[in-house]
């Protein structure tokens, strides 16, 4: 529901506070106005984004493949690190289901999933009764009060460190999940699936910025044996889905492996 995240909302255009006049939009004192669609995510834009972020297609497989659990261990690893209250902001939410478990395992939390992917959004705004979902674009300055979260979730996603920083409360928390080295290294090996780049770490830094010094790091292993459709459909939520041929036969065993990184304002 966009309401629990409305005190922590601001107009894009010109950084206003939001009400909600009726059921179908947003808007600031200064009259700039913002669609809710019926699926229940706002547009806050203030413009036309430069790209539309994952496909119907790749949001589906991402969908049929989280459902079946495989990725529930890093929605716990968020869960067991956030925050226990305040506001979580999943920058690059996706279909919403990192948020939502974090949000079930902390119910003093309200949730706002913001991504550019509008198949993403139409699923993110009912992945749980206390998620918010926004049409956003990460490279932009976030439609949110300064110091209004107090976790910001960022999983597999773009990386907008001096943002992540100005809407952190203190004493907040960044958590960031990239992929280990190993990460999906059978599939790799076998597709052609786009390498893990072995200085991930450097550039995620560098994205942050200067405003964040890491606390903790944790890396994260499991070992799947995975059909063929199953196979397939992680295959297709992943960037290698617009390069490789889809077509694959047999059973995999695959290794997932990601590294949650904690990092803290400064």
């Amino acid at each position: 529901m966009i309401d629990g995240a409305l005190p922590y909302l601001r107009c894009p255009v010109c950084g206003g506070t939001l009400a909600r006049p009726g059921e179908r939009a947003l808007s600031c004192p200064l009259g700039h106005s913002f669609d809710i669609a019926r699926q229940g995510y706002v547009n806050l834009t203030a413009g036309r984004s430069p790209h539309s972020g994952d496909s119907a297609d790749m949001i589906a497989d991402r969908e049929a493949f989280l459902a079946e659990g495989h990725y529930d261990f890093i929605a716990e690893a968020l869960a067991a690190a956030a925050l226990p209250d305040g506001l979580v902001v999943d920058a690059g939410t996706g279909t919403g289901r990192y948020l939502a478990g974090v949000l079930e395992a902390h119910p003093a939390a309200q949730g706002l999933g913001i991504d550019v992917s509008k198949p993403a959004l139409r699923r993110a705004a009912r992945a749980h009764s206390r998620a918010a979902a926004a049409l956003a674009d990460l490279w932009c300055p976030l439609p949110l009060a300064d110091a209004s979260a107090s976790t910001v979730l960022n999983v597999f996603a773009p990386r907008n460190g001096p943002e992540f920083r100005r809407v952190l409360r203190p004493g907040g928390r960044l958590l960031v999940v990239t992929p280990a080295r190993d990460h999906l290294a059978e599939l790799i090996a076998a597709f052609g699936l786009i390498k893990v780049d072995p200085a991930k770490a450097e550039r995620v830094a560098g994205a942050l910025g200067e405003g964040f010094t890491p606390e903790d790091t944790t890396t994260h292993r499991r070992t799947l044996r995975l059909t063929a459709a199953e196979t397939r459909t992680l295959i297709g939520m992943t960037p290698s889905a617009r390069h490789v041929p889809l077509e694959v036969t047999g059973t995999h065993e695959v290794t997932v492996a990601v590294d949650v990184v904690a990092y803290r304002p400064v």
